[in-house]
């Protein structure tokens, strides 16, 4: 493809892109496919000859899309937000122009050092403390997900908490990881790759009030498992858990931590990015005097397309003694100075894209302020829509929720508690087979619940207006 061959269809792509923006309100929210539905329209092997782009862009508009979910679209309520924005998927095409392979930072010394400084950037944003800088002992990077982020931070406590010898020896003493039932599923995939295994992930009480991990029970759990003769190795705090948005008590557990000598990793991969408005920073209330790593999620609700996930160590030490290999064909005179960073240290893969231009370009278009202004809509939105399932008494609400998520039940006083939620999923799966609107289910005290997530650009009032009235209306 020349030059002015990409041009021309550059300019197809983005006003494609621009149009399908414009008109993402025309699509179902849920794709309405059947299963090998796509493929069946695809040819069965490639093209012998190459093609007409033209045709790619045919193929895309009529077997492509109908099989796409829309996540943009503003009646997307389901999972947690998965926010794209111009300035993102303008960062992005960028990155991709350049086709930067950023594995050290003499591979391409802008890519290692803009992303040190919006790292930087969004600890600030984020009333993140100093020692989280990467001029500083610590330092951020950006990951493809927090589940990548959680492996980092479970290599990094096992080759703290074995004095740097599992790097080279392996694991040679039995290790647990604590963790609540509303933990994300990452940590126990990761407890597995790492080496910990699933069965040594163990499971802390949380408060029924507020489903946050219980410190006393997890205490409790670390000194049975030391008296066993096992090696607490660490412990997740999530602040807004998957199902609920519940946060665990960070400066309580970390309190335990710091005690038992335990690494704290804090998974705020939905919720942390909330801090960018100061009145919700009492979320992160003890990251900055016990976190020993702390992950959230631009590409959640930050506006910035998926993938970006930024992961900050208080100290960075164990987490490069953990990761750090120099074959012979890496080495260069920038690595051996001591004063580059090198990000192949930081993460899983030795490759990396060029993400930071993504989230780069997101902070400059908006700014602080077009953040929270973001953020307080749709928390704005999510209270407004609670108040509304509080007035009916047809719903009970399930409290506290203090962000962009809500999650309510129908109420079936007259079946059994299993016909109940079986009827609750029914109810879900026919508002979402509609393709108006699109709501996920969790299960709290063993009954089914549903979810409603606000945090699109897309979403106005409007719309969750409109999503509540026609859940009202398939209740009957």
């Amino acid at each position: 493809m020349s030059p002015e061959e990409f041009r021309e269809f550059g300019k197809q792509v983005v006003d494609w892109i621009a149009d399908y923006y414009a008109g993402i309100e025309s699509h179902p929210v849920r794709s309405q496919v059947r299963p090998g539905q796509v493929r069946a329209q695809l040819p069965a092997h490639p093209p012998e000859q190459g093609e007409p782009f033209e045709r790619v862009l045919s193929d895309l508009e009529s077997v492509l899309v109908p099989g796409v979910t829309h996540w943009q679209h503003p009646n997307f309520f389901a999972y947690f937000p998965a926010n794209a924005s111009g300035p993102a998927i303008l960062g992005d095409l960028l990155s991709s122009g350049l086709g930067v392979q950023g594995m050290v930072w003499a591979t391409s010394p802008a890519c290692t050092e803009l992303e040190t400084v919006v790292v930087d950037w969004l600890a600030e944003l984020l009333g993140l403390p100093e020692h989280f800088r990467t001029d500083a002992v610590g330092g951020g990077v950006i990951q493809d997900s927090a589940s990548s982020a959680a492996l980092v931070a479970c290599l990094a406590a096992l080759q703290r908490v074995s004095d740097g010898q599992v790097a080279n020896q392996g694991i040679t003493r039995r290790h647990t990881l604590y963790v609540s039932e509303h933990t994300h599923s990452s940590l126990e995939r990761a407890a597995r790759m790492v080496g910990v295994g699933a069965d040594n992930v163990r499971i802390v009480d949380v408060d029924p009030n507020t489903l946050g991990m219980d410190p006393g029970h997890l205490d409790a759990l670390i000194a049975d498992d030391v008296a066993a003769g096992a090696v607490p190795t660490l412990v997740c705090a999530t602040i807004g858990t998957t199902s609920t948005t519940a946060i665990d008590p960070v400066r309580a557990v970390g309190e335990v931590c710091r005690e038992r000598g335990v690494w704290l990793h804090v998974d705020a991969a939905y919720a942390g990015v909330a801090a960018v408005c100061p009145e919700l920073r009492w979320i992160n209330d003890g990251v900055a005097e016990f976190a020993d790593s702390y992950c959230t999620n631009a590409h959640k609700w930050l506006l910035t397309n998926f993938d970006c996930s930024v992961l900050w160590m208080a100290d960075r030490r164990p987490m490069i003694d953990a990761l750090s290999i120099l074959p012979e064909y890496l080495r260069n005179p920038a690595t051996a100075s001591g004063e580059v960073i090198d990000y192949r240290d930081w993460q899983v893969p030795l490759g990396r894209r060029f993400r930071a231009l993504k989230l780069w370009s997101v902070l400059r278009w908006y700014g602080a302020a077009g953040l929270r202004e973001h953020i307080r809509g749709s928390v704005g939105l999510a209270q407004e829509f609670a108040d509304w399932v509080r007035d009916d008494p047809r719903f009970e609400l399930l409290e506290p929720h203090p962000l962009g998520l809500v999650c309510f039940r129908p109420l079936f006083p007259q079946l059994s508690a299993e016909d109940a939620n079986d009827r609750t999923y029914r109810l879900m799966e026919s508002l979402n087979d509609a393709g108006e609107l699109y709501l996920t289910h969790t299960k709290v005290d063993g009954k089914t619940v549903l979810r409603l997530a606000i945090g699109s650009p897309q979403t106005e009032r409007r719309h969750v207006l409109a999503a509540w009235k026609r859940i009202q209306e398939a209740l009957g």
